[in-house]
């Protein structure tokens, strides 16, 4: 239960008998004699009620309602009137307050009224909190597409990793989506505001890394001039992104673990250190620490980036996501030339569940590029490493019930009716694929 209290009153007798009444029933108080006070240290989405008086010299309590429902049109406002102004406190209702208060008044009655006010201001925020989440998972579903098991398991270890002032190291094959992952941890926290700064290790000469990453001061070494911020100060505040980091020479490695633990960095060539407050991801294809245990990777450093691990699952062992991110690519792709999407045959959906894609997510991106530009794909006529017969008939079935649920906005009758189904088969089929009709029902 909320029990936030502002009161706002300029005579000093009526804010000490109010606090203490509110002191004494639980209540966490903050008095200010001035509504311009009050408005100038107000936070946002302040989760509790304001009680303010009338009269006051300066802003009065009918300009401070005024301006506080242009913040929050939803923060209750409970107005103290002296006997005269009742008029007004009642056409300042209509405005928007949730009550008034004539003086004097019983302890009694301002708890009560103070109560419900905070009971609606209870139900308004949570009701906000699960519009927000809402909104979150909507636009991370758009982001990150896919509806099998694995792909919903991301999705929710994410949202929660966002939040979060933690490093995280994404575990993943070449082309299955790792920066993209970065990106939404970015995207969907805190620092979202702030750069969100990519740097793949690999492709970084061994002699250039160590300006690359921490900057360099003019004349710090041949060539050097002017001075350059590097890539980690660039990012204060937000997020650095290094990809491939079981390509970090050892010598940078020791130097980013300092700046991990320190928080601060020194440019080449310079004395001063610098505070930096970076979040670090870190993404990486083989094992981290079976890399420090071969003496190619600091183990205090894989310890520092591994406090929480996100492992992506390739291709080939979320087959059922096939036809949706094929269908997504090979539209976008058709949207982007202006010309109509190409249909994809019962043959071709085969082939593409049978074809491995051991450049997961980027090479199936190529192959619905071609197939919406009409040009041959290799992809739709490999048959080595096909799956079995049993778990392309899953992923049909999956591909199926996505489609129908999808076309009838997650109704579940309809689809019965489409896919001529009984209720228990059907759900028996969505629980063993992963598919829950709200992920369907149309968001207005």
């Amino acid at each position: 239960m909320l029990n936030s209290v502002i009161v706002v009153d300029d005579e000093a007798s009526i804010r000490s008998a109010v606090e203490q009444w509110l002191s004494l029933s639980g209540f966490e108080v903050q008095l200010f004699d001035r509504a311009q006070a009050c408005l100038a240290q107000l936070p946002a989405h302040f989760p509790g009620v304001i009680i303010s008086d009338v009269r006051m010299p300066g802003m009065d309590g009918l300009q401070l309602l005024e301006a506080l429902q242009q913040q929050d049109p939803d923060l209750p406002v409970i107005l103290l009137t002296g006997h005269g102004d009742v008029p007004m406190a009642v056409d300042a209702m209509r405005r928007g307050a949730y009550d008034f208060l004539e003086k004097p008044f019983t302890p009694q009655h301002l708890l009560g009224s103070l109560r419900r006010a905070l009971e609606k201001r209870q139900l308004v925020l949570e009701n906000r909190r699960l519009h927000e989440q809402a909104d979150l998972k909507s636009r991370l579903e758009s982001a990150l597409l896919g509806m099998s098991q694995g792909l919903q398991q991301l999705r929710r270890q994410v949202l929660e990793l966002a939040a979060l002032p933690v490093n995280v190291l994404i575990r993943g094959e070449t082309g299955s989506g790792k920066e993209r992952v970065a990106r939404c941890l970015h995207d969907f926290g805190p620092r979202a505001g702030k750069p969100f700064v990519a740097l793949n290790c690999a492709a970084i000469p061994e002699a250039l890394f160590e300006a690359e990453l921490f900057g360099h001061e003019s004349g710090a070494f041949t060539g050097a001039q002017g001075k350059r911020i590097g890539k980690l100060e660039y990012a204060d505040g937000g997020t650095v992104f290094l990809d491939e980091i079981e390509s970090m020479p050892l010598a940078q490695q020791a130097k980013l673990l300092r700046v991990i633990q320190e928080q601060t960095l020194e440019r080449l060539g310079a004395n001063q250190s610098i505070r930096v407050d970076v979040r670090v991801i870190a993404a990486t294809k083989p094992d981290l620490l079976e890399e420090a245990r071969a003496g190619r990777f600091r183990e205090d450093l894989a310890y520092r980036l591994n406090v929480a691990e996100l492992r992506l699952a390739p291709l080939r062992e979320r087959r059922e996501d096939i036809p949706l991110l094929f269908e997504h690519f090979a539209r976008h792709c058709a949207e982007r030339l202006g010309r109509p999407a190409a249909p994809i045959s019962g043959a071709q959906l085969t082939q593409l569940l049978a074809h491995d894609w051991p450049g997961n997510v980027r090479e199936l991106a190529n192959a619905a590029e071609r197939h919406a530009l009409g040009l041959d794909s290799p992809e739709l006529h490999a048959h080595a490493g096909s799956p079995s017969l049993a778990e392309q008939l899953e992923a049909f079935e999956a591909q199926c019930l996505r489609a129908a649920l999808r076309q009838h906005q997650g109704e579940i009758k309809s689809v019965m009716e489409a896919l001529q189904l009984p209720r228990r088969t059907l759900n028996e089929k969505m629980h063993r694929h992963g598919l829950v009709r709200e992920d369907f029902i149309e968001r207005r």
